[in-house]
């Protein structure tokens, strides 16, 4: 009962693959897990290191990562609260998971979760089904990467970093544009897109001065016209 109790007071249960289990997966899946603090730039998980843990994000944002062969970071994902982390049934990790922001986790050992999912069957269809969906939302990130323009890329990134922001955005007024920070810098937000930290500067200045988006200072943007954010962000 403790461990349901705990996952009440969850703020991404309803999203999580936890908001789908019962009461007895629940009990099974709590009396593995442990709560993990992260600090803005620390690293959970080192791509070639053994696999040692799965979790789900209840926090901050993650970003993974890859090493190319002269030694530059390639950022290939970026974890949001509620994502799930990790691989099961992998002996070792093909990416490196670093915090963006602060962040916290509920951490799993990877062989103890394995057998968690061995016992109930329903619990790993849906990690297979939410797994599926982190595959499809890959295969759309490439397509953006290979066919939008810089705009429509810049566009459509900004839209997803405001519905990704939640209780840490704001507002001035209730009915007033929504402000956020973006938890990238302009250069990995070029890593992510595939552009160059030139044409993104260029890119939210040109979005600034078109009265689409304010930018108040360091990382915070502001969406003055999110409808007309959206035209921009699809191919005219």
């Amino acid at each position: 009962m403790a461990a349901i109790e705990i996952c009440a007071d969850c703020s991404v249960r309803d999203l999580a693959l936890c908001g789908s289990l019962t009461d007895h997966e629940l009990e099974a899946l709590n009396a593995l897990g442990r709560h993990q603090r992260l600090s803005k730039g620390e690293t959970v998980i080192w791509a070639g290191d053994e696999s040692i843990i799965c979790a789900n994000l209840l926090s901050g944002v993650l970003k993974l990562s890859a090493s190319t062969a002269d030694g530059r970071e390639q950022i290939v994902g970026l974890h949001y609260p509620a994502d799930f982390i990790g691989r099961p049934y992998a002996d070792a990790a093909d990416f490196t998971v670093t915090a963006l922001t602060d962040a916290q986790l509920c951490v799993f050992p990877r062989k103890q979760f394995e057998q968690v999912l061995e016992d109930h069957v329903r619990m790993e269809r849906l990690l297979l089904q939410r797994t599926f969906a982190a595959l499809d939302e890959a295969r759309g990130r490439m397509l953006m990467l290979g066919r939008k323009s810089a705009e429509e890329k810049i566009a459509g990134f900004l839209l997803d970093m405001a519905d990704r922001a939640g209780s840490s955005a704001c507002r001035a007024t209730a009915e007033g544009p929504i402000t956020f920070d973006l938890p990238l810098t302009r250069g990995q937000i070029a890593d992510v897109l595939g552009l160059t930290i030139e044409t993104v500067s260029r890119q939210m200045t040109k979005l600034k001065a078109s009265g689409v988006i304010g930018l108040p200072g360091g990382r915070a943007v502001t969406l003055r016209d999110r409808a007309a954010l959206e035209e921009r962000a699809e191919p005219a």
